[in-house]
């Protein structure tokens, strides 16, 4: 494989990580949160302190990283989870931007000049084995009763709790699961970068994830795997145009957002069963396609 090519698909299947614990809890849950790149800075330097200062194998520190940064994620969701509205929002940026000034600080993991020389462990096939047990395993609390339970949330809060749902409680396991993906995704980066720079983890990176999430489709994992994939890739190919390709990036995504703001999949899943409706009525009309062309013929 092209080296250029694998490397676009590792940046890709990173992101993915963290997208779709941002799925579960902004799609899946409806809490939205704009502090995930803080959870990535924790998982990030969690897994390359490991590595690095203790010698840790490569798959135990990136898992490390994701349970510190799940445990982080409890104590805030202690704090935030009962805030309503734009307020749990607007706490998890401020999350988010805390944990990038204090690492900015931070001088046993070498503060705002970062932190070179963590090894180079990520790789596209350890990459691909995150993001298909990721996959597998959220698409499977989706169609639990937990899953069933979060979408509930999702749609009225107040009904949920009427019938007997501990709306805290599940927010919290949302919470905290989105966070351990996030964390598991900055622990690839920091082993695929082999430097870590807490302004890598900046409101900016933040927004991006967001931006992905919205785009692929709010409650659909095949719309965040998508949006993934389109989204890391669309900077790459607009190279070509130098200093203006963040500004075509930035069109290209309000177009969409505008021409179909439901987002590319608009809550719907890729699955066995759906690709194959789809072909059926594709050939459905293909075929009716060629009955009316013989029938103006004649």
């Amino acid at each position: 494989m092209n080296t250029y090519i694998e490397g676009i698909l590792i940046l890709a299947g990173i992101n993915l990580m963290a997208v779709l614990g941002l799925s579960l809890l902004t799609g899946f849950t409806g809490l939205f949160s704009f502090g995930h790149a803080g959870f990535m800075a924790i998982g990030g330097y969690t897994s390359a302190m490991l590595s690095v200062k203790f010698n840790c194998p490569f798959i135990p520190a990136v898992l490390a990283g994701g349970l510190v940064a799940s445990f982080f994620s409890m104590i805030i969701g202690k704090l935030t989870l009962n805030l309503k509205g734009d307020y749990f929002c607007i706490a998890t940026l401020g999350f988010g931007e805390a944990i990038r000034l204090i690492l900015d600080n931070v001088q046993y993991f070498g503060g705002a000049r970062g932190w070179p020389g963590i090894p180079n462990s990520t790789n596209i096939w350890n990459v691909l084995a995150f993001n298909i047990i990721a996959v597998l395993f959220l698409a499977n609390l989706i169609r639990s009763r937990h899953g069933r339970n979060l979408i509930a949330i999702r749609e009225e809060e107040l009904a949920s709790q009427v019938i007997g749902i501990n709306v805290f409680k599940h927010k919290m396991i949302s919470l905290m699961i989105s966070a351990a993906y996030a964390g598991i995704a900055g622990g690839l980066m920091a082993h695929y970068m082999t430097f870590l720079q807490p302004k890598m983890f900046s409101l900016v990176k933040s927004t991006e994830l967001t931006i992905i999430v919205i785009f692929g489709g709010l409650g659909s994992i095949s719309g965040s795997v998508l949006g993934a994939l389109i989204l890391t890739a669309l900077p790459e190919f607009l190279r070509s145009v130098s200093q203006w390709r963040l500004v075509f990036y930035g069109l290209a995504v309000i177009f969409i957002m505008i021409s179909r703001p439901e987002g590319l999949m608009g809550g719907y899943e890729l699955t066995p069963s759906s690709l194959k409706k789809l072909l059926i009525r594709f050939k459905n009309r293909s075929q009716g396609k060629v009955k009316g062309l013989e029938g103006g013929n004649k």
